[in-house]
């Protein structure tokens, strides 16, 4: 196989190529950074790259092929790492001038196990600033186009972890997601990815957008890479107050059970009003899939999912007021020209720091944190989200695995949605209820609209659950075989 296809490939098939010595680990990485080359202007999936660091583990992976090591199954596989994800010696920007210049001075938790799994990381992956938008248009440096049609939005705020793995920049990829924030732009981008159970991947070493609601989580061509992703990077960290100790599954063993005796309930308020009509069909397409599979399929209510949005913009933006507080020219970072005071210095600093997006949802959130307002939204906001989780709850003594479309529409225009904030958060309708309960949830490919782009399905399941989760997910994804290398053919001609 030639090495430019080879990179199109799951990480399945790299490994193969690796363990047979078809092809050598620095040969694939430098055909990913060949690929870069080609199509990075187009896209604008990366930040920064790290080639160097990419290499050099790389030639760790052929040392150990040579002499017979065994290596895990991700090793010399080329991998995308958020920019809001601390690699140390690498810049770690969160897409925001007022980190334009940082250095991380060390390895966030998922990117130590990235090390000790021997995983190539290629660059630092372009986002919406600070993790905060649904399209990758709020980046401080450059917008991240769908390679899909450049035309698109590729998703976010993880867009360019999503970008990389479509254009062929990367095989894998690690993402974090507050709201959807991994599972959109899988959805916009033809990709798998997962939201792990809260507390289940350390979030040490994450720059905080809402301490709450983050988990990173990975991003494949397939259920298998993610799957390995994710047991590579799950596990209990002393570092993360929050994560919790628990064992860690082998996910990818998981993956051949059938469906007999599974029950799969539909979300009755994300899978009937309100859709484009190709993903309502690529909905019941996907129900009709699983019930010839030998599922159970039932309808689900969820009364109280239609104030999941109000109550996670309290709660995100409140928890983004605090957390974002530290960046203020200080410490580190950006800092304003010649200030007059300290007052001055930290007002300027923040003002020319953080984009527009950042400052509408500090703002927000100082507003509901705020003396006389508290306990009317922010405590609120806190008693309706333990009222979802318990809708959640009730859910998951019926069935096991609850389903619904990842998002409402497929891939808008660039530029349709930036100047309308209230449109563009109703975009996370079907994802942030997962983050609200901490429960784990993935986006699968279920086909194409009238115009190419891809439609994700959503399957969510109870906390700890992520097996019998990726488990359904690979089955669709058996019957629908979806083609996640066309825009690869598209973009390089």
């Amino acid at each position: 196989m030639d090495i430019q296809e080879l990179i199109t490939k799951p990480s399945s098939q790299q490994r193969k190529a690796l363990l047979n010595k078809d092809v050598s680990a620095v040969e694939l990485v430098n055909a990913v950074y060949d690929r870069i080359d080609e199509v990075e202007e187009k896209i604008g999936a990366y930040n920064s790259l790290t080639k160097d660091i990419a290499l050099q583990t790389a030639e760790t992976v052929d040392e150990k092929i040579k002499n017979g090591e065994d290596l895990p199954p991700l090793a010399g596989i080329p991998l995308a790492l958020k920019d809001n994800i601390n690699y140390k010696g690498t810049y770690t920007t969160a897409s925001s001038k007022i980190l334009e210049n940082f250095v991380s001075p060390y390895d966030a938790t998922a990117s130590k196990k990235l090390k000790e799994n021997f995983i190539p990381v290629i660059g630092k992956a372009n986002c919406d600033e600070f993790a905060m938008g649904s399209s990758n248009e709020n980046s401080a440096f450059k917008i991240v186009r769908n390679p899909w049609n450049l035309n698109k939005v590729p998703g976010g705020s993880s867009g360019g972890s999503a970008a990389a793995i479509a254009a062929g920049e990367a095989t894998i990829a690690l993402g974090s997601d507050t709201g959807g924030s991994v599972r959109l732009p899988a959805s916009f981008c033809g990709l798998v990815s997962l939201k792990p159970t809260y507390g289940r991947v350390s979030r040490y070493g994450l720059i905080a957008f809402a301490s709450s609601l983050d988990q990173i989580g990975p991003f494949g061509r397939n259920v298998e890479d993610v799957a390995l992703l994710l047991k590579a990077t799950a596990g209990y960290d002393s570092h993360d107050s929050t994560s919790l100790n628990v064992p860690v599954p082998d996910y990818e063993k998981s993956l051949r059970n059938d469906l007999k005796g599974i029950k799969i309930g539909y979300i009755k308020e994300l899978c009937s009003e309100g859709l484009q009509s190709e993903v309502s069909e690529a909905v019941q397409k996907t129900i009709e899939i699983y019930r010839s599979l030998g599922a159970e399929i039932v309808e689900i209510s969820l009364p109280l999912i239609k104030y999941s949005i109000g109550v996670y913009y309290i709660v995100a933006t409140a928890e983004a007021s605090s957390n974002l507080a530290r960046f203020d020219g200080v410490k580190y970072g950006y800092r304003t020209k010649n200030p007059e005071n300290l007052y001055d210095m930290y007002v300027k600093t923040r003002a020319e720091g953080f984009g527009d997006e950042v400052k509408r949802r500090i703002m927000l959130g100082t507003y509901a944190l705020s003396s006389g307002y508290y306990d009317a939204y922010y405590k609120k906001a806190q008693q309706v989200r333990r009222l979802v989780k318990n809708d959640f709850d009730n859910a998951f003594k019926k069935v096991d695995i609850l389903i619904s479309p990842t998002c409402p529409y497929t891939a808008f225009d660039i530029g349709s949605k930036i100047e309308d904030p209230l449109s563009m958060y109703l975009m996370d309708i079907a994802t942030i209820t997962a983050n609200l309960a901490g429960i784990p949830a993935m986006s699968v490919p279920a086909g194409l609209d009238s115009n190419g782009m891809p439609i994700g399905i959503q399957l969510l399941a109870n906390s700890f659950e992520e097996t019998k989760l990726l488990n359904v997910a690979f089955k669709l994804e058996e019957v629908v075989q979806f083609k996640y290398d066309i825009p690869l053919k598209m973009l390089v001609k």
